[in-house]
């Protein structure tokens, strides 16, 4: 008996490849769901998709992109068919360095991957979701969008970005079975710690009460709960995963 209810539902996982949307898309197909595994790494995405096995995919997307979403959206819908489940877990860390030496181009780089990517892979599965009157979104932000990390100002305003818009679309289709709910993990020891410098990743740590990282499969089982039909009420919703960090 599977755990949780999301048997022969569709799912679309961005950054499904590694981390926590690969994590996902783990727990996902282990309970039946069909899944695409959007990434730009399809070589990674591919193996993981026949990892899980099921019926996963590897679809190419580069969420920074509308007209690479639109694609992606079009291959997976011929392939799969309509997605029922969106898990937006798509997004880099960037560098760390204090507001006076951010280099701009690279700010605006992380808020185009980490916002307006949400925003674009949310805008291109929203239609189908109304118009059929079903619909689970998960959008990943971080406990840095609620908090703030220092050095890390373009990931921290991107992540409070991400908060913003899943509360204001959670309104929009609240009038529908569609929810939609961010969580905000602390830190996980994934590749995105490859981004960091060693002393940004000991200052998330030290803020962490329980005293050590996330573990990407512990963010899965939150995650794929909110992507359930049992989740039924909540909406525009935000859930934390922060080891006790999280102070509202």
């Amino acid at each position: 008996m599977n755990k949780y209810d999301v048997a022969g539902k569709f799912a679309i996982v961005t950054g499904g490849a590694q981390g926590i949307g690969g994590a996902v898309a783990r727990l996902l197909a282990a309970n039946g769901a069909k899944v695409a595994l959007w990434d730009l790494d399809t070589t990674l995405a591919a193996s993981h998709a026949a990892a899980i096995g099921g019926e996963s995919i590897a679809v190419r997307a580069d969420v920074a992109d509308w007209s690479s979403v639109q694609a992606a959206l079009a291959e997976t819908e011929s392939r799969l068919g309509a997605a029922d489940i969106l898990v937006n877990s798509a997004g880099i860390a960037g560098m760390n360095a204090p507001v006076a030496d951010y280099p701009i181009d690279e700010f605006e780089k992380i808020v185009q991957i980490n916002l307006l990517g949400t925003f674009y892979v949310n805008k291109a599965v929203v239609p189908g979701m109304r118009a059929r009157n079903y619909g689970r979104i998960v959008n990943i932000a971080s406990i840095a969008g609620k908090e703030g990390n220092p050095n890390a100002s373009a990931y921290s305003a991107s992540k409070a970005g991400v908060i913003g818009f899943t509360k204001s679309l959670g309104k929009e289709l609240a009038d529908v079975n569609v929810a939609v709910n961010c969580v905000t993990p602390a830190a996980a020891r994934t590749r995105i710690f490859d981004q960091m410098q060693q002393t940004h990743i000991d200052y998330m740590l030290s803020k962490i009460p329980r005293g050590r990282f996330l573990e990407v499969d512990e963010s899965a089982e939150m995650i794929v709960w909110l992507a359930t039909q049992q989740n039924s009420f909540a909406t525009g919703a935000v859930f934390d995963l922060s080891g006790g960090r999280a102070t509202y």
